[in-house]
C-alpha cells in the first residue's frame, strides 16, 4: 500500500483505504474516493493533485492525496 500521490500518472489504481480525521475522510468519500473504487493520478501541479475519479477530474491538495492509500 502507498499514498495516491506516489502513483504513476495515468495508471488506474484501486483505493484500499482512506485515512485522516472523520471530517477529511468524509470529504474525500463525498468526492468519490472510497475504498474499492478506482482513482487515476492525472497531474501534480504545485501543491495540488488532479485525480480522475469515475468520469470526473477533481483537485485535492497533496496532504489529502497522502491520506488515500492505493
Amino acid at each position: 500500500m502507498m499514498p495516491l500521490i506516489y502513483a504513476s500518472p495515468g495508471e488506474e489504481n484501486i483505493i484500499k483505504k482512506v485515512g485522516g480525521n472523520p471530517d477529511v475522510k468524509r470529504h474525500l468519500e463525498n468526492l468519490g474516493l472510497t475504498p474499492g473504487g478506482t482513482a487515476t493520478l492525472v497531474n501534480v501541479m504545485g501543491g495540488n493533485v488532479i485525480v480522475k475519479v469515475k468520469e470526473s477530474r477533481i483537485a485535492i491538495d497533496k496532504e489529502m492525496a497522502k491520506k488515500v492509500m492505493i
